[in-house]
């Protein structure tokens, strides 16, 4: 039995940039009353912005740091925003098994928007669509590999995909037998 079917743990969003994890997990939380947690913002509250974090101490540094931010917010329960490459870890990926994990998705075309302007520090020096798109491909079989469900995010009001994960993540009610 999957730690989704025995209903235990966090519920966990996790996919790439511009996916909606945040925004998402925000009302499906609000929905089934419980807390949310943010990795990257718990890195933020901790070690300052992560663009500052990637330029003194590189990738590496920042992803044992998120690593950190995932335990904490997978302790703490409820649901649980990842930033998009916190599944490259291999001990954040065995910690999620004993959690139930939501992929969510989006199409590129659609993501153009949602990242213009931003300040990631991995889209920045080419076309950040571009690059958001490999970087995608290349996690891809790992966002799929972890995950328990995958919801897309690319079109349809954001209340009808956080309606159909609130819908998966509670618990069937027992029936009685006669």
């Amino acid at each position: 039995m999957t730690s989704a079917e025995a209903g235990r743990g966090a519920l966990v969003l996790i996919g790439p940039m511009g996916a909606g994890k945040t925004s998402v997990g925000r009302r499906v939380a609000r929905a089934l009353g419980e807390t949310f947690s943010d990795t990257d913002k718990i890195v933020v509250r901790d070690h300052g912005p992560i663009r500052d974090l990637f330029l003194a101490h590189g990738e590496a540094h920042f992803r044992a740091v998120e690593r950190d931010a995932v335990a904490e917010a997978l302790e703490r329960g409820g649901v649980v925003a990842l930033g998009g490459g916190a599944v490259l870890d291999p001990v954040t990926r065995e910690r999620l098994t004993q959690h139930r994990v939501v992929l969510l998705t989006v199409a590129p075309h659609v993501v153009a928007s949602r990242i213009h302007g931003d300040e990631r520090p991995l889209l920045g020096g080419e076309d950040p669509a571009e690059r958001w798109l490999r970087i995608y491909e290349e996690r891809r079989p790992i966002y799929e590999a972890a995950a328990d469900i995958a919801f897309d995010t690319s079109s349809g009001p954001l209340a009808r995909v956080v309606d159909d994960i609130v819908a998966w993540a509670r618990p069937v009610p027992a029936q009685e037998t006669p």
